[in-house]
C-alpha cells in the first residue's frame, strides 16, 4: 500500500538527528502514508489538525490490539505494568472514561493554581541558576533543563524535602526516563520492557505514598487537590491518582527538560534571536511558542479510526492506526511562511505541539509559565551566554521525545 519514494522508518538513527527532510518528502510526495510497520502517517498541517480535532472519526481505540499490533496477536499486553499504566491513563483512553479522569484533574491543575505559582516557579529557576552562577559554565540538560520542571512538579505536587530530596529526585528522574519508553508504538526487547514495569511499580508505589499521606494530613497542593477532586460518580481511586501523578510528572519532565534544551540550541544557532531576547526579555513568551513550533520535544501522536475515513484522497479503514507528525504540521509551508526558519517574534497560526481537541495537553500552560520564565531568567541574568553548539547531542532512545542528552554553555 505504500505509495511514493519515501519510506517512514522510526527506527533510523538519521531521523533522529534530524527528521526534518524526510518529514518535508512526505508532505510533498505522500503526506497521508501507509508504514511498512502496518499503520499510516500524515505530515501535514491541515490533516493533522483535522484528525486531533475529530472526536468522532478518530480516537484512541482498542488499547490492547494496538500493542498486539506490534508484539503480535499472543502478547498479554496487561501483563506488563508499564503497558498497564498505560492503558489506564486518560490520554490513551476514550470517552466517557477520558471524560471523567480529564475533568476530575482539571478540577485540581486549574488555570488560578498555574498562575500563583509564578513566584515559585521563579524562584526554583533562580535557585537552580544560583548554584552555577560563580562557575561561569553548566552543562545545561543535566543542571538545568532537567532539574527544573522536576522540581516544578514537586512544588506543585506539595512533596517536601524528605519525600523528594536529592537521591529520590534522581530516582524518579530515571524512573520516568526508563518507563516512559512504551509510549514509543514498538516492540521493546525483554530487558527493555522488564526495565519500564519495575519502574512503573516503584512509580506508582512511590506515589501512592504520597497521596495516602495527604488524605491524613490534607495541604494545599495538587495532590491534595486530586485527593478531592469528585464528581458524580465519586473520587479519583488511589490506583487512578498514582496513574495521574506519573504521567503528569513524566509528560512535565520529559517535553519541558527539552523544551529548554532545544530552545537554547536554537536561539544560539540564530545569534540574532538570543541578541533579540537579551535586549527584550519580555519576548519570552512568544519565543516559547517558537520553540514549540520550531523544535516540538513531542514529534507527535497516535489515533485510531472508528469508521472509514478519506483524508489526504486516501481511506483509512475502521481500525487503522495512524501517527499524527505534529512535528511536521509545524513546519508546513503552506501554513508557516518560511516555516524552516526560527523567528522569536513570529506571527500567525498557532503551532501542533500540545495536540488538540479533546485530548489538548492538560500541562500546556504550566509548560508555557515554566518556558517564559526559564528564558527570561537566563537572558537577564546571563546576556553574554555561549552555547557550544558542537557539543549537542540528540538522543537516540526512541522517536516521540526529540530532546538533547548534553549541551554545554558558558559566560
Amino acid at each position: 500500500m505504500t505509495e511514493g519514494k519515501v519510506r517512514f522508518d522510526p527506527s533510523d538513527p538519521q531521523l533522529k538527528l534530524d527528521p526534518y527532510p524526510l518529514f518535508k518528502a512526505l508532505r510533498e510526495q505522500d503526506p497521508v502514508h501507509f508504514c511498512d510497520l502496518g499503520f499510516w502517517v500524515a505530515t501535514r498541517y491541515d490533516d493533522l489538525r483535522a484528525v486531533v480535532m475529530d472526536r468522532e472519526n478518530f480516537g484512541q481505540g482498542d488499547f490492547i490490539k494496538n500493542i498486539q499490533l506490534f508484539y503480535g496477536p499472543d502478547f498479554d499486553v496487561l501483563s506488563h505494568a508499564s503497558y498497564r499504566w498505560l492503558s489506564e491513563i486518560f490520554l490513551y483512553q476514550d470517552p466517557p472514561r477520558h471524560t471523567r479522569v480529564r475533568g476530575l484533574v482539571t478540577q485540581a491543575l486549574t488555570a488560578r493554581r498555574v498562575a500563583e505559582m509564578r513566584p515559585r516557579v521563579q524562584a526554583i529557576a533562580d535557585r537552580l541558576l544560583d548554584a552555577v552562577a560563580a562557575d561561569g559554565q553548566m552543562e545545561v540538560i543535566h543542571q538545568f533543563a532537567y532539574k527544573f520542571p522536576t522540581l516544578v512538579m514537586c512544588d506543585m505536587l506539595g512533596l517536601s524535602s524528605e519525600e523528594a530530596s536529592d537521591e529520590v529526585l534522581s530516582q524518579l528522574n530515571q524512573a520516568i526516563a526508563d518507563a516512559f519508553v512504551v509510549f514509543e508504538m514498538r516492540a521493546f526487547p525483554d530487558d527493555v520492557l522488564a526495565l519500564a514495569d519495575r519502574q512503573i511499580e516503584f512509580l506508582e508505589d512511590f506515589f501512592g505514598k504520597v497521596f495516602a499521606a495527604r488524605r491524613h494530613n490534607p495541604q494545599d497542593d495538587l495532590a491534595t487537590g486530586l485527593v478531592n477532586a469528585r464528581d458524580e460518580t465519586g473520587p479519583l481511586s488511589d490506583h487512578e491518582m498514582a496513574t495521574v501523578a506519573i504521567g503528569l510528572f513524566g509528560a512535565g519532565f520529559e517535553t519541558t527538560a527539552h523544551m529548554i534544551g532545544n530552545g537554547l540550541l536554537a536561539l544560539h544557532s540564530y545569534p540574532d534571536q538570543w541578541a533579540k531576547l537579551v535586549a527584550n526579555p519580555a519576548l519570552a513568551a512568544s519565543a516559547t511558542e517558537e520553540i514549540l513550533r520550531y523544535e516540538s520535544s513531542l514529534i507527535g501522536s497516535n489515533r485510531t479510526a472508528f469508521c472509514d475515513v478519506v483524508l489526504g484522497g486516501k481511506t483509512i479503514k475502521a481500525g487503522e492506526r495512524i501517527l499524527t507528525l505534529l512535528a511536521a504540521g509545524n513546519r508546513d509551508p503552506a501554513v508557516f511562511e518560511d516555516p524552516d526558519r526560527f523567528d522569536i517574534e513570529r506571527k500567525g497560526p498557532r503551532h501542533l505541539s500540545f495536540g488538540g481537541g479533546i485530548h489538548f495537553c492538560v500541562g500546556a500552560e504550566l509548560a508555557r509559565l515554566e518556558g517564559e520564565i526559564a528564558l527570561t531568567t537566563l537572558a537577564s541574568r546571563f546576556p553574554s551566554l555561549n552555547v557550544d553548539i558542537s557539543s549537542a547531542r540528540w538522543r537516540q532512545e526512541g522517536f516521540m521525545f526529540r530532546g538533547l542528552t548534553d549541551l554545554k554553555a558558558s559566560w
